[in-house]
């Protein structure tokens, strides 16, 4: 990030909602305490992924890859009246943390943890979603992306995490980068998938919006 794109930020940060204390604690928790805290969802993005959910206002919520809470808990906030968000891990030895500010929260009886591989979860899963948000294994997105869209409605939406992958998109990558590769070949796939419409914000480290036609 360059300093006219950190100004900017901050500035933005300045003219938003303000951070909640129970979410800023998570914030600082994760930095302070978790292993690569840069993958939090953070303030901003955590305010737009609750503002996209106010606006879909899904009944059920898939999250694929829920790290320590943010994102998990910014969706599940615009959950309509009676919804249920589904997030699923495959780190057991971090579940504990978002546990904890989910209750905080009092989003404890919204939110299903699910702990273990996404790929071997999501089918066992009979709900259809209104709203999924990717946010999993990079080198496996495509395959999150295939299951995802078979439990997603009709008009449904599905949001993808990290797609301009701090820029790497744009360079050859090395062919040991899992994680680049995986993220290139997404955007390839859903950029030439007739069964969406998709749109990429150039947000943080980029957010993908996909509509199931």
């Amino acid at each position: 990030m360059t300093l006219t794109d950190q100004k900017l930020e901050d500035y933005i940060i300045q003219h938003i909602d303000p951070e909640e204390d129970t979410m800023y604690e998570l914030n600082r928790y994760t930095h302070l305490k978790v292993i690569h805290p840069r993958m939090i969802s953070g303030h901003l993005q955590g305010k737009i992924l609750r503002m996209l959910s106010f606006m879909v206002n899904p009944e059920f919520v898939l999250e694929i890859g829920t790290y320590t809470g943010y994102a998990t808990i910014s969706l599940a906030q615009g959950i309509r009246a009676g919804g249920q968000l589904h997030t699923i891990e495959i780190n057991d030895e971090i579940a504990d943390i978002p546990s904890e500010y989910i209750s905080k929260m009092n989003l404890q009886h919204v939110i299903t943890q699910h702990i273990g591989d996404a790929l071997e979860i999501i089918p066992h899963l009979d709900i259809v979603f209104d709203l999924i948000f990717i946010d999993g294994e990079k080198s496996q997105y495509i395959e999150y992306y295939q299951l995802a869209l078979e439990k997603l409605r009709p008009g449904g939406f599905i949001i993808a995490d990290n797609i301009l992958w701090s820029g790497k998109v744009l360079i050859e990558e090395d062919a040991n980068d899992h994680f680049t590769k995986g993220i290139k070949k997404f955007n390839d796939f859903v950029s030439s998938d007739n069964r969406v419409e998709k749109v990429i914000l150039p947000i943080r480290d980029g957010l993908t919006i996909i509509r199931k036609k």
